[in-house]
């Protein structure tokens, strides 16, 4: 800041002034910070004093408190000036938080190597980082992505066509990204590749004509529209792995093993264990996780069990739960409410090893009172429907789901005698629900591990951040329905969400996970700043627990009343690190 003195005819006018680099221009311009007197005023209030003298003296101050980050801000308004047309004063900071984990996984790095072996002119770093970004903040179609990307604090540097141009080079090199990605986030922290857990899920798009990798297929939103799929491979703290994309119409059990050799070979992992659910759990995928020093843990039917074995896993006697040398017969807790209240909240277990298809394995069950009362309790639910659907509206119940609330209700269309009823008679299925419930509380999974099956449960009750996984992508980060035709866009796209999603998770990780989703998105997409001309960016954000944690584990602020221009730019440079 320095001295201007603005002299007319009549009077000499003092201001404290500044040089600011004006983006329109791309130049520096000067602007005035504060506007001090006439220098007849001034010498009448400073009872004789130099107005000169004083005004330096009073601006080399305010540029000590400048370089200390300690000088009150005066932003002057008019109540009659306009504001200025196609001027942006509201950008968004939340996106740097994201920027730092971007650039701790060294994405910046593997756009460089990319860049190096590809002939275009485009930033991929720059259109790649701000896909990220926007599937996190403000998911929407790439060119909405685009226009958003201008209300970040460092403005894009590319067009609108490169991004397209970008997704067939992400498409083509989506595997080499996945594995730097593993390399690199090794420097950010130990990975936990000793149990890595798998799952499928689908995407629908908006059309009805197939078409390479959209294909009809059996969707879990049950959507009468062509599918993708996708396989995800994610580590023992809940941190994304690697992906693939299959047409819709791909048995989910033969996605494993590909994907899975690719970790091996890519990632050099070769021994770990795999935890999958029972749609995955195929013997040709069992058998392949045990060899190569690699295990297995998968759930397993308990309605789907040999006779034998069924008699012997829902037999009420020979229960043992950790820290205790006895057995429990389980029929002691409906009898005994002492007991039951003493037990409700712990897991009992059985185990034994079987051999079958040439497989040894060993199958535990478990059973938690606390789970069959849940069970209990949602059946209950769907009786009541069941029942009042039977009195109120008995024409819609032919049309049931194999979970449906209705698959307890059985038709009868002739009379006692045998001949045909005029009229179909509706009635709660007993025997349905009576085999039903022989199930509630227990739970089965399959194993090669010796480990006590306590140890067991634990790993495979974390399956849950998968599926987690897997609601993030769908609901806050948007990533379906689809909205892209050709494969290779389709591909890019997926992969923007799966680099999203790992970002995500190091950020909540950050964090100690002590908000939910919906705190974490919300907020950093609401952290947005009023740019002042000459000053810096004014928060026009509310301050919570969630802000000051995230500041506190990253590591710089933005919460400053007023952050100035060379803060800021300091801040750009930390998250760039």
């Amino acid at each position: 800041m320095r001295l201007k003195v603005s002299k007319s005819k009549n009077a000499a006018s003092l201001y404290v002034i500044k040089s600011i680099y004006d983006p329109k221009t791309q130049s520096n311009t000067s602007v005035v910070v504060e506007k001090l007197g006439t220098e007849t005023k001034l010498r009448e209030k400073l009872d004789g004093q130099d107005p000169y003298e004083w005004a330096r003296e009073y601006i080399d101050k305010l540029n000590e408190e400048e370089k200390a980050q300690k000088r009150n801000v005066l932003v002057e308004l008019n109540q009659s000036k306009l504001i200025d047309k196609n001027l942006q004063t509201s950008f968004n900071g939340g996106y740097l938080f994201l920027q730092q984990l971007y650039h701790k996984l060294g994405l910046h790095k593997i756009c460089e190597d990319i860049s190096s072996r590809h002939k275009y002119t485009f930033d991929l770093d720059a259109i790649l980082s701000r896909l990220v970004y926007g599937r996190i903040l403000f998911p929407s179609s790439k060119l909405s992505t685009f226009e958003e990307s201008k209300r970040l604090l460092e403005q894009p540097s590319f067009e609108l066509q490169h991004v397209y141009r970008a997704l067939e080079v992400i498409a083509k090199e989506s595997d080499f990204i996945q594995s730097q990605l593993y390399k690199n986030s090794l420097s950010v922290s130990k990975r936990n590749d000793r149990i890595l857990y798998y799952d499928c899920t689908n995407y629908f798009f908006e059309i009805e004509q197939e078409d390479g990798l959209k294909q009809y297929g059996v969707s879990k939103e049950n959507k009468p529209n062509p599918i993708v799929e996708m396989g995800l491979f994610m580590d023992g703290d809940g941190i994304p792995l690697a992906f693939s994309i299959h047409s819709g119409n791909t048995n989910e059990q033969v996605t494993l093993k590909p994907l899975e050799k690719q970790i091996i070979e890519d990632f050099k992992l070769s021994k770990f264990v795999v935890c999958t659910d029972a749609g995955l759990s195929s013997t040709n995928n069992r058998k392949f996780n045990d060899i190569g020093g690699r295990s297995f843990i998968t759930t397993q039917s308990v309605k789907k069990l040999k006779k034998h074995l069924k008699e012997w896993a829902l037999n009420p006697e020979g229960w043992s739960h950790p820290g205790s040398t006895s057995t429990f017969d389980l029929r002691t807790f409906d009898a005994d409410q002492t007991l039951y209240e003493k037990f409700k909240t712990m897991t009992f277990y059985k185990e034994r090893w079987i051999k079958e298809d040439g497989l040894e394995q060993k199958l535990i069950i478990t059973y938690s009172l606390k789970y069959r009362d849940y069970q209990r309790q949602i059946r209950n639910r769907q009786l009541e429907r069941a029942t009042k659907l039977i009195e109120n509206n008995p024409k819609s119940i032919n049309k049931k789901r194999p979970n449906d609330y209705k698959r307890f209700i059985s038709t009868t269309k002739v009379t006692g005698d045998g001949e045909v009823a005029e009229k179909s008679v509706y009635s709660l299925d007993e025997e349905s629900m009576a085999k039903e419930a022989m199930y509630d509380g227990f739970y089965a999974v399959c194993t090669n591990l010796e480990d006590d099956a306590s140890e067991i449960a634990k790993i495979n009750h974390r399956r849950w951040e998968i599926e987690e996984c897997f609601r993030i992508m769908k609901s806050e980060f948007k990533a379906r329905p689809v909205f892209l035709r050709n494969d290779d866009r389709i591909e890019a796209h997926f992969t923007t969400c799966f680099l999203a999603l790992v970002l995500y998770r190091y950020l909540e990780k950050s964090l100690d996970s002590a908000f939910t989703t919906n705190e974490i998105v919300s907020q950093l997409k609401d952290m947005n700043f009023h740019a002042i001309p000459g000053e810096g960016f004014m928060p026009i954000y509310t301050r919570t627990d969630f802000t000051d944690a995230l500041h506190e584990a990253s590591g710089f602020r933005t919460d400053y009343q007023i952050v100035s221009n060379k803060e800021m730019k300091k801040n750009y440079k930390h998250t760039k690190k």
